[in-house]
């Protein structure tokens, strides 16, 4: 019996562990833990089967945090960390250059990156997000393609056969996402329709970065986008954790951290 208690004081730790980081490795578990490998890997199985808001990715685990399943609306996420995201939004703008074909998904911080574009010249940005072509449509030398498909009020994205349909016709050389959140498992989103949309825009593009601020770090959302290899990039305004870092080299995916 002494056994079992202290395999469930060890599970309970691990949870308690995994709710403060986000996630970890295997063996930064087997470290923390004084466990072997095989007991670290049982201890998760066990976890992720009891219904524990964990889940095993790649060598590792991450916490599931109660918030990722709740959507917020774009009004309310607006104002929030306005700083920081302003502080990606400049970044990504500065990856762009004249001539390119520039893809942009809905989201707080892909609207702060039209905001950066609005001024520029000869650069074609191609959406699904009503509201940032609505921002970018004051310049008339930015050409606009907005897809077509079903609004999402929450989001403002056009979502979709009508949106897919448009999407399979572009070329795109740079596209940022957004994201709602950004694991070892790689990067998710509240909604299935827009995860659909977002891969397709992947497909379509020669470059993929991912953005958003540091409350996406270790927390996954209910519908995956993209492993990390598919990126080409990550812009945040905070630094991952060990495992996330080594899991973006491993993937040969660059980071990049915005300063405000």
């Amino acid at each position: 019996m002494a056994r079992i208690g202290m395999k469930a004081e060890r599970q309970n730790q691990i949870l308690s562990t995994l709710a403060i980081k986000g996630e970890m490795s295997l063996q930064e578990l087997m470290t923390t833990f004084n466990c072997s490998e095989a007991t670290a890997r049982r201890d998760l199985e066990e976890l992720e089967q009891s219904g524990s808001i964990i889940r095993r990715v790649g060598g590792g685990a991450m916490y599931i945090k109660p918030a990722s399943v709740y959507e917020v609306p774009f009004i309310e996420k607006q104002q929030v960390l306005y700083t920081e995201k302003m502080a990606i939004a400049r970044l990504a703008a500065s990856l762009v250059q004249e001539g390119d074909v520039i893809g942009l998904t809905g989201g707080t911080t892909t609207f702060l990156i039209s905001q950066q574009l609005k001024q520029r010249k000869n650069i074609t940005v191609v959406t699904n997000a009503v509201n940032i072509a609505m921002e970018l449509s004051e310049n008339s030398d930015l050409q606009v393609v907005l897809t077509g498909g079903v609004l999402r009020n929450k989001s403002f994205e056009l979502c979709g056969p009508l949106a897919e349909q448009t999407v399979n016709a572009i070329n795109i050389n740079l596209m940022f996402m957004g994201i709602d959140g950004f694991t070892v498992g790689g990067v998710s989103t509240y909604s299935e329709l827009e995860a659909n949309i977002a891969r397709m825009l992947m497909r379509r593009s020669a470059k993929t970065i991912a953005v958003f601020d540091h409350t996406k770090i270790g927390r996954a959302s209910l519908f995956t986008v993209a492993h990390l290899n598919e990126l080409h990039g990550c812009i945040t305004d905070g630094q991952p954790s060990e495992s996330l870092v080594s899991a973006l080299k491993e993937a040969d995916t660059t980071l990049y951290v915005a300063q405000d």
